[in-house]
């Protein structure tokens, strides 16, 4: 089975998933079994080590700013746990995904994306960012990282 074809104005329609899109499933089927077998076992989740061993995995530059944003939401909200979700590092309040980082690699974008899930607490009125593309992080960057970061845990 194609996962393309071409319609008749030429352009791609797709008939299923991507093979990143089918990857990043199988990812996640295997972060719930290794999951269910640490809590079966009794013993804790190292979402610390998993989330730096997918960072060391990444090609630069990605890998540069995913060790800084984990830096930055580490120091700015240390009630969140690191786990990976998806394949991709995440950060958890209470089992729950609040914020994440998705290289450019992954689904071969052209940017990098740090995003926020819909229990971050970033209301802000009727209409407010949810991801941001990174191709590199400023001082400035940094500091609305940290700032989003400690909004949305609060």
């Amino acid at each position: 089975m194609k996962d393309t074809d071409k319609s008749a104005t030429g352009a791609k329609t797709y008939d299923g998933f991507t093979d990143e899109e089918r990857a990043a499933m199988k990812e996640r089927g295997q972060e719930l079994k290794a999951a269910t077998r640490r809590s079966s076992n009794g013993s804790k989740a190292d979402g610390e080590s998993d989330v730096l061993e997918k960072i060391a995995e990444m090609p630069e530059p990605d890998r540069a700013i995913a060790e800084r944003l984990h830096a930055i939401i580490r120091a700015s909200a240390p009630e969140l746990t690191p786990k990976t979700w998806y394949g991709m590092p995440a950060y958890a309040k209470d089992g729950k995904v609040v914020c994440f980082f998705q290289s450019s690699h992954k689904f071969k974008t052209r940017y990098a994306t740090f995003g926020f899930n819909d229990v971050a607490d970033l209301d802000d009125g009727t209409m407010w960012p949810t991801s941001f593309a990174l191709t590199t992080l400023t001082a400035a960057d940094e500091e609305r990282i940290s700032e989003l970061v400690k909004k949305a845990v609060c």
